[in-house]
């Protein structure tokens, strides 16, 4: 089901107001002003799709800002912006970048940023919490406020999944819907790896595409208890020295990746419909955990809470659409939705830009 709120049945007047309410409530708090004196209507249809919120957004000229004093607010998300229609001047962490149709950027809420936009416009948003993206926090302040080009190399191809995944969200199921997520943040966090040079150049062939490949094989192999270095090494041919010395790139140790990589399908699976569903310990071991005890630890260590209690939480959360605060219905617009802004479901998929 997508979620639409509009502002098109509101006298001009009445949607400066509700606009914003709409805008904050969809992502995080943010501060927007109107350049018409007569405002555009303007549209928000969104899905969810696990943790990750896509928002295709449609208006007219505007200034929305995320002050500093906003940003102490305590909530940590990304927004990944990409631009269909109009353009838009985006400014954060001291850089200013303009991004044209077919481009994207991305935006970090815990820190103040700016987006002004001049003439009509449409833009498809991802927003997700900034612990989803496995980069470092210097490599992502880096590349805010700057302008991937949809157009060649790595981040065209990084865009065209993204928009692509947009477009079939509102079709997917709600297991699938997370699985293909998560691949696109894997894919985004390579693409800031390869710009912040995390990746030195290796004959025959580069580093990065080597930690690839060996990330492939990890998580082909990860239901397998024995899964280790020295086997994963002998696999590819490299020495455990040099197979620790990629993944050192990401801030990691292998043994690290494999458990966080095993802990992440275990908590996708726990929340699957629950009536033919696997157990804990079944959906622990289908994953390569031998020791109950011990994957209830790690859980609660990476998550905060027991598995158990996940699947309940998790199953809550995920039918009345609530995100972590970055999604249609989130704290950041709690009293937004006024029988003023039109709200409703619809099944069809998101509306399309001019």
């Amino acid at each position: 089901m997508s979620v639409v709120l509009s502002t098109a049945s509101l006298p001009a007047a009445d949607r400066g107001e509700r606009w914003h309410h709409a805008v904050s409530r969809t992502f995080i708090p943010l501060d927007v002003r109107l350049l018409e004196d007569d405002p555009s209507p303007g549209s928000i249809v969104s899905h969810r799709l696990g943790s990750l919120g896509v928002s295709q957004v449609q208006a007219g000229p505007q200034v929305v800002t995320r002050s500093r004093r906003l940003a102490r607010d305590g909530k940590e998300f990304l927004i990944l912006t990409l631009q269909r229609h109009g353009s838009a001047l985006k400014e954060q962490d001291g850089r200013e970048a303009l991004i044209g149709p077919g481009d994207f950027s991305l935006s970090d809420s815990s820190r103040a940023f700016r987006k002004q936009v001049r003439g009509a416009f449409c833009f498809t948003s991802f927003h997700f919490p900034r612990a989803d993206l496995r980069v470092r926090d210097e490599d992502l302040r880096a590349l805010t406020a700057t302008a991937f080009s949809g157009r060649e190399g790595s981040a065209a191809l990084v865009g065209t999944y993204f928009a692509r995944l947009a477009r079939e969200a509102g079709r997917l199921d709600a297991f699938t819907g997370r699985q293909f997520a998560a691949t696109a943040l894997d894919l985004l966090a390579l693409l800031i790896n390869e710009r912040s040079g995390r990746f030195a150049p290796q004959a025959p062939e580069t580093a990065a595409a080597t930690l690839v490949r060996v990330k492939d094989h990890i998580a082909r192999h990860l239901a397998d208890p024995a899964l280790a270095p020295p086997g994963i090494a002998t696999a590819h041919r490299m020495s455990v020295r040099y197979l620790h010395k990629l993944f050192q790139s990401e801030g990691v140790t292998v043994g690290e990746w494999i458990r966080t990589q095993r802990l992440e399908r275990c908590r996708r699976d726990l929340l699957r419909p629950p009536a033919p569903g696997p157990g804990v310990a079944a959906v622990a071991g289908r994953w390569g955990f031998t020791s109950p005890s011990h994957f209830s630890r790690s859980f609660r260590a990476a998550y905060g809470m027991t598995p158990s209690e996940w699947q309940r939480y998790g199953f809550s959360g995920e039918r009345t659409g609530q995100g972590g605060g970055a999604g249609v219905g989130a704290d950041a617009g709690a009293g937004a939705g006024s029988a003023d802004t039109v709200e409703r479901e619809r099944p069809e998929g998101p509306a399309r830009c001019p």
